[in-house]
């Protein structure tokens, strides 16, 4: 009897502890009278916040219980990948077993493709309009309520699929969709679709986290200011990167770091009063130049490029790596970490820092979307609204225990509501000093310059830099020891070798590389071979060439 009261106690301590640390109103219900089911990307302090205030929302709404299903395959690229892939199976079965319909590959790429919703009609296309036809009339679901999470690319390519759909915030809360409060566009990026099929709920910026101890030790001068900086000698080795083909949010900053090589020329080439448009294709062209050639530099610095975003900036944090690439709330979030972790220790706890390079950085939104064919419509249109809402955006950056506040994570995130960065809610803020609509101001984001391309900015990337990129490290090694030991016309002509960047340039990316990638995954693979060959072997002789070794 004695061990099966010991074994009871056991029993019932396994299933009462993570009760007990669990803070109240944060148990979810055992038989909810509703359920919610969002795919994201976030992590879990936003998720835990969000579904806590709104369970508490809702019951005073409704009197009804809500329960969340989350749905965390990894990051942007890993939803997008699963919920195309699930879309795709679901309108296949539609499609076969309701419909009757022969499938086919036409049928298959057509039922998501925009460009059929205005074709004329004709014979060649017939089967993929009809699809998309029957996609759009139809009422598929894949068992996802909402998309919270993520870039405005990838929400915008989701709308285009037709895979979003307009939630209605916009009709049931017009007050809040006005410059004044959730304008449409800031600084050229779009803050929300123009059909009402996603919204920015929140808004990020892009730019550098950095270790202080490690930046003492390469003997550089204060913090970093500029994109520039992660192509620095001093850091060889030292650079956090994740996989721009995996993060969005490291993808989208490679972006800002063209983009503003892009401005700069322009700017430069108006002071010469070379005309406004010859100085904008010039200063498109050759920016991209520049800025691959930045990212080459970084990349050729960079211990690894990693899957994991968070990666670099825990490895910042820890002294592993001098520099990284980070979203703002993460950097920010590690500052908090780091700060409450060393409290009696300020230089552990201020060793860290995150800074949006001056003119660098856009600000961009991170949305939220309702699913076509969502189970749970009402309680999902009600979630949109509420994190849209004063209520729900109090939560992005309030400290915790502040009234409306989170209770327990201070998120760290810049709150999209313009009319929240006013008194007297900056008292209550985290950051009270970020200002994303005026520290954002002196950068104008031009989509049309790279927007269109940002898959194919992507894929060179890791076919140019990634892939060979134990060779691209060895030859920027090579020219390094070549310039400290004096041989500067080894290190010059090395260097031109290694950023001949010809195959990779604005046109080739906007023509030849565009058209290849849209022929499908086997010219697209096909092309990443031939790209990381050829640039293994031109690293190779950038090498020799840094060694002495003559023309190469």
């Amino acid at each position: 009897m004695r061990e099966k009261i010991i074994l009871l106690l056991v029993i019932v301590a396994v299933v009462a502890v993570p009760l007990v640390l669990r803070q109240r109103g944060e148990i979810p219900p055992a038989h909810p009278d509703d359920v919610l089911v969002i795919i994201t990307p976030d992590n879990e302090y936003i998720r835990d916040e969000f579904a806590r205030a709104f369970r508490d929302y809702w019951r005073q709404k409704t009197g009804r219980t809500v329960a969340f299903d989350w749905r965390i395959p990894g990051g942007t690229s890993d939803i997008t990948r699963l919920v195309n892939s699930q879309f795709a199976n679901a309108f296949r079965n539609l499609w076969v077993n309701d419909l009757r319909q022969p499938w086919s590959e036409a049928v298959a790429r057509g039922f998501t493709d925009a460009k059929l919703d205005a074709a004329a009609p004709n014979a060649a296309v017939a089967s993929a309009a009809a699809a998309r036809q029957a996609f759009l009339a139809g009422n598929i679901g894949i068992g996802l309520d909402i998309m919270f999470g993520g870039g405005p690319l990838d929400f915008a390519a989701q709308a285009a699929r037709g895979q979003l759909v307009p939630s209605g915030v916009e009709q049931r809360h017009p007050e809040w969709f006005t410059d004044a409060v959730m304008p449409q566009e800031f600084s050229g990026q779009t803050l929300r679709d123009p059909q009402g099929r996603w919204q920015g709920a929140a808004l990020s910026t892009f730019g550098l986290v950095f270790n202080r101890d490690r930046l003492r030790a390469a003997a550089f001068p204060g913090a970093p200011t500029a994109w520039s900086d992660l192509a620095d000698p001093r850091f060889r080795g030292a650079v956090g990167l994740a996989d721009p083909t995996q993060s969005a949010s490291n993808a989208a900053a490679f972006e800002m770091m063209i983009q503003q090589q892009m401005q700069l020329r322009r700017a430069a080439l108006r002071a010469q009063n070379v005309p406004a448009a010859e100085a904008e294709k010039r200063a498109v062209a050759e920016g991209w130049q520049a800025g691959m050639e930045l990212a080459q530099l970084a990349a050729a610095n960079s211990a690894y490029f990693t899957a994991a975003a968070p990666k670099p900036i825990l490895d910042v944090a820890a002294g592993d790596c001098a520099l990284g690439m980070a979203i703002d709330f993460y950097g920010r979030t590690e500052e908090e970490t780091l700060a409450l972790r060393n409290p009696d220790d300020p230089a552990r706890a201020n060793r860290f820092g995150f800074v949006m390079p001056r003119g660098g950085s856009s600000l961009s939104a991170d949305p939220i979307a309702l699913f076509r064919g969502a189970p749970h419509p009402e309680v999902a249109r009600a979630f949109i609204d509420f994190v849209l809402s004063l209520d729900g955006q109090k939560l992005w950056d309030f400290r915790p225990g502040t009234p409306g506040g989170p209770k327990r994570w201070a998120l760290r995130r810049s709150p999209i509501r313009r009319d929240l960065y006013a008194a007297p809610w900056l008292a209550d803020m985290a950051d009270p000093g970020v200002l994303p609509y005026e520290d954002a101001g002196d950068f104008v984001y031009h989509a049309a310059w790279t927007a269109p391309y940002f898959s194919e900015l992507r894929f060179v990337i890791q076919a140019a830099f990634m892939d060979p990129h134990p060779e691209l490290a060895e030859a920027w090694a090579a020219i390094l020891r070549a310039r400290r030991d004096g041989r500067a016309p080894d290190a010059a002509a090395a260097l031109a070798k290694l950023q001949d960047l010809s195959a990779i340039n604005y046109a080739a990316v906007t023509g030849s590389i565009q058209e290849s990638l849209a022929a499908g995954p086997l010219t697209r693979l096909e092309l990443e071979a031939r790209l990381s060959g050829f640039f293994a072997r031109q690293y190779r002789a950038a090498e020799t060439l840094a060694e002495g070794g003559g023309a190469g």
